[in-house]
């Protein structure tokens, strides 16, 4: 593999363009039929195991039967069918809670300032049961709005030339957090009673929620992983050689964001929950330095103030989904951001795709455009969630893209897509036989050194 510490030039373009969505890309199709009103497609339903389809206690029949009697009758509609598919009794959370027990949490007791109790509830129940609906489309800020967001973002800073700076930063058109709303697509889809439990935590007076983690899924080495919290500033509490408990918060920002979307949300634009869950995940990664308001970033381990770079998405995955994941390269991409070859064929890329989709992972990917000389110039994140073969034995992949205003799956050929994926989250074991990989927290020491000695 490419060394990632000889590119980071590499890492820092890429990390410069992802917040453009990659433009005239050809879609084979887009699967018909799918209403997230009366089919739960590609959704959770199709992943929980030990399916659980009737309540069995009188406290779930007194929580289902008392949160159909809150909501309208589309969220109705869309309870039955969460309990009929086994996602609604789910209970693969962090603390075994189910999707239910979440959801009747956050209609029976308050939510943050500003956020409405109902909207959260019928967000939350709409995205489980399609997450397709999920964006990363940042609202405008209406005119009532404008002095306190502008009051927000220029709290605590008296340079008159920076305050006219972030006066104009406010207005975010273009969106640098595909990775976040990737990660976002994935837990709800993936882990629904998570996602309800993250979605209840976030949007509580507390704004936050608790995690307790393998540290193995992190390094090899105890020493390793806590020496990545503490790269990442992430709060935590380690009581053993074995786990560590984390706190994840969205920053401060975020609830001027989502209570204008509570009130002044259009179509396409991204929910209050949407808000919520996309500014903790940039929190994360970029080492709770994240600003909702500007979709700025800054941190330790990226010179540019937009979006995740590839070491910081990995360490955001493995942290949210408590899962061991290696970023694996395949562009080979010179100093001057010119795509030079790739570090291993498309029929073994393929095969990685394909094996962690068949172990029921989703991969989030890197995928980039070139122009006429090779070089770089637009970059995005998507997941790819499913494959199918042609009639010619050829593949197309399943794919969800948060930015392209569209709420169903799209799909891609492999002869389109494997050439342009520049990276993938994917199992160390698919790749151990055919890639030499640098594990997460060897990548980000070693660009943090890099970084350190430019700057010096």
């Amino acid at each position: 593999m490419v060394d990632s510490v000889k590119n980071i030039q590499q890492y820092n373009y890429i990390a410069n363009i992802r917040n453009n969505k990659i433009q005239n890309t050809p879609v084979v199709s887009q699967p018909n039929g799918l209403n997230p009103l009366n089919e739960i497609a590609f959704c959770a339903a199709d992943k929980v195991v030990n399916k659980r389809t009737e309540l069995s206690s009188s406290d779930e029949k007194q929580k289902y039967t008392e949160l159909l009697q809150m909501v309208d009758k589309n969220t109705k509609k869309q309870i039955e069918l969460l309990l009929k598919s086994g996602i609604l009794l789910n209970s693969e959370s962090n603390d075994h809670s189910t999707v239910l027990d979440n959801l009747y949490k956050m209609a029976k007791t308050p939510r943050a300032e500003g956020l409405s109790q109902d909207g959260i509830l019928r967000d939350t129940i709409a995205t489980i049961s399609y997450p397709f609906v999920i964006t990363q489309q940042f609202g405008d800020i209406p005119a009532e709005y404008r002095q306190k967001a502008l009051a927000a973002n220029t709290a605590g800073n008296t340079n008159l030339i920076k305050r006219f700076v972030n006066k104009q930063d406010i207005d975010v058109e273009h969106s640098g957090t595909c990775v976040a709303a990737s990660i976002e697509f994935n837990l709800a889809q993936k882990m629904p009673a998570e996602f309800a439990r993250f979605a209840e935590g976030l949007s509580s007076p507390s704004m936050s929620v608790q995690k307790e983690i393998k540290l193995r899924n992190l390094a090899d080495n105890t020493l390793d992983a806590i020496w990545l919290l503490n790269a990442f500033e992430l709060p935590f509490k380690a009581d053993n050689f074995d786990s560590a408990v984390l706190t994840f918060s969205p920053d401060k920002n975020a609830i001027v964001r989502a209570q204008i979307q509570t009130t002044n949300k259009d179509p396409l634009e991204r929910s209050p929950l949407d808000v919520l869950m996309q500014s903790t995940f940039m929190q994360v990664g970029s080492q709770q330095s994240y600003n909702s308001l500007t979709d700025k970033r800054l941190g330790k381990f990226n010179q540019n103030d937009k979006g995740l770079i590839e070491f910081e998405k990995t360490f955001t995955e493995s942290v949210v989904e408590d899962k061991s994941k290696l970023s694996v390269t395949y562009q080979t991409v010179d100093e001057n951001a010119r795509l030079v070859g790739y570090e291993t064929d498309f029929n073994t890329m393929k095969k990685h795709l394909t094996t962690a989709l068949d172990m029921g992972e989703n991969v989030i990917i890197g995928y980039t455009q070139v122009d006429q000389n090779n070089v770089i110039i637009n970059g995005h994140e998507i997941t790819i969630i499913g494959y199918k073969k042609n009639p010619d034995g050829k593949l197309i992949f399943i794919c969800n893209d948060t930015d392209d205003n569209l709420t169903k799956p799209v799909e891609y050929t492999e002869g389109y897509l494997l050439p342009k994926i520049h990276h993938a989250a994917l199992p160390e074991k698919i790749v151990a036989d055919d890639l030499t990989v640098t594990p997460n927290w060897v990548e980000g020491l070693n660009i943090y050194k890099e970084m350190k000695s430019k700057a010096a």
